[in-house]
């Protein structure tokens, strides 16, 4: 994939929010902003621009001038503290953003040959905010928008890709769900709660919190469990997961395979005991057999 920067817009005054700090309100145990960080990590630089708060990963930190000044503004600050060729924008409330997302807006933006790639949203409009340009379209815009207006301040972000040759991305209809209400936070936390969803969001928020890429498989760890608790006893279950975890640190090589493997050696142990426990290899089963 073409290597690239990000630029996250974490500012405005979330008036819809009654003025709350939006990038640091939480869906999912995570802050807004952290959620949008993890989405971009594959990054050579991610910038965000807003003011400064703790973040779950490094970030270098720009401010618009004057601060408040819009959406437009931002972005040009942004810009100025890249130097890849291909520019990630993102707002910082989007919970449902994805790897995926992101990276077929690169891709897409590097095969199409246009100056930008914008996702649609589910009503097809375009989000200039979930987008990848070519940083110096993108910076040549911002200066004729400045030029045209004399100022980028206060300017709507519809202005941007006017002029920009442009490449549409229809990926997951939730990639580009924003939160501007507390109604809207309200429902991403509901969503991620989900029957269908909760478990990878779990997991996902997890590997996150503890800096950890690797994707295993969740059923076979699962199954474990599920062996530990019935064959052994119920606390069984998690403290057999955490000693394949360990082991599997431990083994080194591939991440998933060590998983699976030791995994497998003790989900066969946990038959092992559970045969013991119903008699399977005692004399009287024999006895059995044999009548």
């Amino acid at each position: 994939m073409t290597a690239y920067d990000a630029i996250v817009l974490a500012g405005g005054a979330a008036k819809r929010l009654g003025g709350a700090d939006k990038p640091g309100v939480r869906v999912g145990g995570r802050a807004l902003l952290d959620r949008v960080l993890a989405a971009c990590d594959e990054a050579a630089r991610t910038v965000v621009v807003g003011g400064r708060r703790p973040t779950a990963r490094p970030v270098r930190w720009a401010r618009e001038e004057p601060p408040g000044g819009g959406p437009l503004a931002a972005l040009d600050a942004g810009v100025r503290c890249v130097e890849a060729g291909t520019v990630l924008v993102l707002s910082a409330d989007l919970p449902f953003l994805g790897r995926p997302t992101v990276r077929r807006l690169v891709e897409t933006l590097d095969t199409s040959g246009r100056e930008a790639a914008l996702l649609t949203d589910a009503d097809g409009r375009d989000q200039p905010l979930v987008a990848a340009y070519r940083a110096e379209p993108l910076r040549r815009e911002l200066a004729l928008l400045a030029t045209e207006y004399g100022s980028l301040r206060g300017l709507p972000l519809r202005l941007l890709p006017d002029e920009l040759e442009l490449a549409r991305v229809d990926g997951d209809p939730l990639a580009s769900f924003d939160c501007d209400t507390w109604e809207d936070i309200s429902t991403a936390r509901a969503r991620i709660r989900e029957h269908g969803t909760v478990l990878d969001e779990w997991i996902t928020a997890v590997k996150d919190e503890l800096g950890i890429e690797l994707d295993v498989d969740i059923h076979v760890l699962l199954d474990l469990a599920r062996d530990a608790a019935h064959g052994v006893a119920r606390p069984a279950a998690p403290l057999t997961t955490f000693l394949v975890g360990y082991a599997a640190a431990r083994a080194g090589g591939d991440g998933p395979e060590a998983v699976a493997e030791a995994a497998r050696k003790a989900a066969a142990l946990a038959l092992r005991w559970a045969e013991e426990a119903e008699g399977g290899d005692g004399p009287e089963a024999k006895g059995a057999d044999a009548g």
